[in-house]
């Protein structure tokens, strides 16, 4: 059972103890990540991440504080994504106190160094460069360039090179005092614990975040009226190609008929764009269709890298199948199938500790609320087969569609006129 507790400064902790297990996560969200930027300052959320990891007042050395987690046999790591950022630990159960400690310690405690944050503008500028050289990962930013545009939702999380380097540690300290305050801030503990006491010591370690005015994040501008393209010369090895649409937000109820169908088209190695371009067309080898649904926005996209030569017949192929679930309902096989699969994918995940800290605090983090498993099975076995048609209807409109390419082109008429037909 999760119990959520308050304190008067606004930081939550939820704690989810788990008797079968004899390991430990410790998750910090903070409610603040890309989208909270702005143009001059792009990239400072991932960047402050990185700062905390750089020494605090307890341990000043960088390597003290993943080597108290190294000598348990944990292990430590963070993310930052467009509306959160992330901290956590995982270790055995006897160490939770530890776990605590340093994850509290480079929250509250962080020295950033100006020293350390010159040093590591060239690190993050690697990031950068080695993303933008894995086309399978750099055709995702191309395509949330081609949905939101200048906008922060359609900036580079990691920011760009100019960016990086033109921030300086009073941005990063006044990014940090503004953002990083108790009420935006979720404490998960997840794993063989004992409640009460983790509780207790939440409290105490986390008592110094501070507690002024946050700044929140400006609407993200949505306005298409016709087929999008985005198309990025650069020769590769194959073509890699990004088609979907404008879909729900996390608000919104058909987020769980976007993710079936989602898993229908492409979530599987039995899903239909899977069979139909790679196992009867062979035109790729990895090819998948994913549902992204955030507080603001939300799409379906299907990725594939490509043979070159075969990009029309791959991308005419997607959209034919696009097409189908328009007019076509889902037998009754391949509606039990998808909702099967969608609910034990989320079954063998939420084994871990690590998993669950995330499942329960990223709702209560970004919606201010959670849903049981059970719960989401429920809303899962309720949708209809006349739900996904009446979705796909919606979102697959000829002047929804987007398309982005990252391949050796230089002729963009000839992908336009695949998204008009």
């Amino acid at each position: 059972m999760v119990k959520k507790t308050t304190f008067k400064s606004g930081l939550r902790v939820l704690t989810i103890p788990q008797r079968g297990t004899g390991a430990v996560t410790v998750l910090v969200l903070v409610k603040t990540g890309s989208k909270y930027e702005e143009r001059r300052i792009n990239g400072i959320s991932h960047f402050l991440e990185h700062m905390f990891f750089k020494g605090t007042k307890k341990r000043p050395e960088p390597i003290a504080i993943p080597e108290a987690i190294d000598k348990v046999g944990g292990y430590m790591n963070a993310f930052t994504g467009e509306d959160y950022t992330g901290y956590y630990v995982k270790v055995s159960a006897a160490k939770t106190a530890l776990a605590l400690d340093v994850v509290s310690d480079i929250l509250c405690n962080s020295l950033l160094s100006a020293k350390e944050i010159e040093k590591e503008k060239g690190v993050i500028i690697e990031e950068i460069n080695m993303y933008r050289d894995t086309p399978n990962r750099h055709i995702y930013d191309l395509f949330q360039k081609l949905l939101y545009g200048d906008q922060p939702a359609g900036w580079n999380i990691a920011g760009s090179r100019e960016s990086v380097l033109g921030l300086y540690r009073s941005d990063l300290l006044s990014y940090m005092n503004s953002q990083y305050i108790a009420s935006k801030t979720v404490v998960c503990v997840a794993g063989n614990i004992e409640e009460e006491k983790v509780i207790k010591n939440v409290g105490r370690m986390f008592s110094h975040l501070p507690r002024g005015d946050f700044l929140d994040k400006q609407p993200v501008v949505e306005a298409q009226k016709k087929p999008q393209l985005l198309l990025e010369t650069r020769k590769i090895e194959q073509t890699q190609v990004a088609l979907g649409a404008r879909g729900v937000n996390l608000a919104d109820p058909r987020r769980f008929d976007q993710e079936l169908l989602a898993s229908h088209l492409g979530g599987m190695m039995s899903s239909k764009l899977f069979v139909e371009v790679r196992e009867k067309l062979g035109l790729v080898y990895d090819i998948s269709t994913s549902s992204e649904s955030n507080p603001d926005t939300g799409y379906i996209v299907t990725t594939a890298g490509v043979k070159h030569g075969f990009e029309e017949k791959a991308i005419t192929t997607i959209l034919r199948e696009y097409k189908k679930l328009k007019s076509t309902l889902l037998s009754e096989q391949e509606l039990n199938k998808v909702k099967e699969h969608e609910m034990g994918k989320l079954s063998l995940r939420l084994e871990t500790s690590n998993a669950q800290a995330n499942f329960y605090g990223m709702q209560e983090l970004l919606e201010e609320r959670y849903f049981t498993p059970q719960q989401v099975y429920d809303k899962i076995q309720k949708v209809r087969a006349t739900d996904i048609r009446l979705l796909a209807k919606q979102v697959f409109r000829p002047e929804n569609l987007n398309l982005a390419v990252l391949g050796n082109f230089r002729d963009r008429e000839r992908f336009r006129k695949l998204l008009s037909v």
